[in-house]
């Protein structure tokens, strides 16, 4: 009988983290958490009506936030890719620091204008460059296994700085009003002190794309001005088309996004406050929910390999989607426990999502540009929710809302599960043709084989041109 090998012999060793990859790592966990860590967002809607903003100016600023940041997303992925997605991550802090400002310059509606214009803005540049940077920087030290759980702690801590911090933000609001945007504006100065300490490791795809031979063996001359960043967008979306499984993952990605942000931003306060839980409630509710979406974000690796990836993401988003209907069914405590099982699930998705796009870009296409392309069509599809969920609502359709979400979610999963099946039919319909051909060329006789253009003339003893004659047909 043969002896079982060890657990721990029969997995591949993991290969261990460089000084390098080790302080990009810390340093990234560093930015997410103080760049991400908005004080203010859990009483923006009552600061912006305690400065006298109506209910239209206040959702009307979100609207705007909105298209801005889909607008935004474009330049901003290409200019990552053309000064270094280190240099767009120092942008975006400096930009979210004036931002966090703004309303405490100017407590009006153009204020508050120009604060969310600016958070836009500053988002947008650091939405692709920030897992670029990591994603390059952990490959440049062939670290890049390390990805997956970086991304994913990364999340989970500045989830855990949320729940304990979120709390305090009433009663410093009492001492000091304008505390949340000063405390907001001086978080993201600290995660502009990270990015400083960051190593220049990471290096644009376009920029590796100039200095490395092409396919000729010469090295391609550097582009500049206006027509880099032209030639970085059509780059992005020749790779988009041209590689379908790019484009299927980001299609993938989509039921993630809008699922999650849709629940836990529009239909949260709604869902509760129809199953006669009370505004009291509200902040213990999200505590729990974060919790459970940190601890996602934290151990993707929970999941196991029994399935791929993208089967993963899959089944997560059938979670989502079985968890909204659910909520239909269940009384006050169920809607609880299934609104912590869809945070969980959201935890899950994100960073195994975030690294099938990551995998997906082909070797010398503009990353950031790329994340940029996935980040539009997340939060167009988005915004089309948003007004859809704005329609059922007024009409006292929240049941329905949550149904439809689902069975929607369920048919454009089906649908990628069809496309993704006749996609590897088709691979394997074509491996089978070139070994069909290969077989049948190997089987010919040598008289015909010589005659094929570019094939090499045999010696008298059977073997090939310039090949030891130890190799002869009868040795094989």
């Amino acid at each position: 009988m043969s002896r079982r090998l060890p657990r721990s012999a029969a997995r591949p060793a993991t290969t261990p983290l460089t000084g390098t990859a080790r302080r990009i790592i810390r340093l990234n966990y560093g930015f997410q958490l103080l760049f991400n860590l908005l004080w203010w967002m859990p009483v923006f809607y009552a600061y912006q009506k305690d400065a006298g903003l109506s209910d239209g100016q206040i959702f009307g600023i979100q609207s705007v936030y909105y298209v801005a940041f889909c607008l935004f997303e474009i330049p901003t992925g290409l200019i990552a890719d053309r000064i270094g997605t280190r240099n767009c991550l120092r942008a975006g802090a400096v930009v979210m620091t004036a931002a966090n400002l703004a309303p405490v310059v100017s407590s009006s509606y153009s204020g508050f204008l120009v604060h969310f214009l600016a958070i836009a803005a500053g988002r947008s540049l650091t939405s692709g460059a920030a897992s670029a940077y990591l994603y390059d920087g952990l490959r440049a030290e062939r670290c890049e296994e390390h990805y997956l759980k970086a991304e994913g702690t990364a999340r989970a801590l500045g989830l855990a700085a949320k729940i304990l911090c979120w709390p305090l933000v009433g009663p410093l609001m009492v001492l000091v009003h304008p505390a949340p945007y000063l405390l907001s504006a001086l978080s993201a100065a600290g995660s502009l002190v990270c990015v400083i300490a960051l190593p220049q490791t990471a290096t644009p795809a376009t920029a590796r794309g100039a200095s490395s031979p092409g396919r000729t063996g010469r090295p391609r001359a550097p582009r500049g001005g206006r027509g880099t960043s032209l030639g970085d967008a059509k780059a992005a979306l020749r790779c988009v088309v041209s590689s379908p499984w790019l484009a299927l993952v980001m299609v993938q990605g989509v039921a993630v996004f809008t699922l999650s942000r849709i629940c836990q931003v529009n239909l949260f306060q709604p869902i509760l406050l129809d199953h006669g839980i009370g505004e009291s409630a509200h902040g213990g509710v999200l505590a729990a929910m974060t919790v459970a979406e940190a601890v996602g974000s934290a151990r993707p690796q929970w999941l196991g390999r029994r399935l791929p990836p993208v089967a993963w993401v899959s089944v997560l988003s059938l979670v989502l989607a079985g968890t909204l209907a659910g909520i239909t069914l269940g009384g006050p405590w169920t809607t609880v426990a299934l609104l912590c099982v869809f945070a969980a699930a959201a935890g899950f998705a994100y960073p195994i999502q975030r690294k099938l796009v990551n995998d997906a870009v082909p070797a010398g296409a503009p990353r950031a540009t790329l994340l940029s392309v996935e980040s539009i069509v997340d939060r167009a599809v988005c915004a089309l929710a948003a007004v859809a969920v704005g329609a059922y609502l007024s009409a006292g359709h929240l049941d329905a809302l949550l149904w439809h979400s689902a069975l929607a979610t369920a048919v454009l999963l089906g649908a990628f599960q069809l496309v993704l099946r006749s996609m590897r039919t088709r691979r394997g319909a074509e491996g089978t043709k070139e070994a069909v051909a290969a077989l049948g060329a190997a089987e010919r006789p040598d008289s015909e084989a010589a005659e094929e253009p570019g094939s090499r003339r045999r010696q008298p003893g059977g073997a090939a041109s310039g090949a030891p004659d130890t190799h002869s047909e009868a040795a094989v």
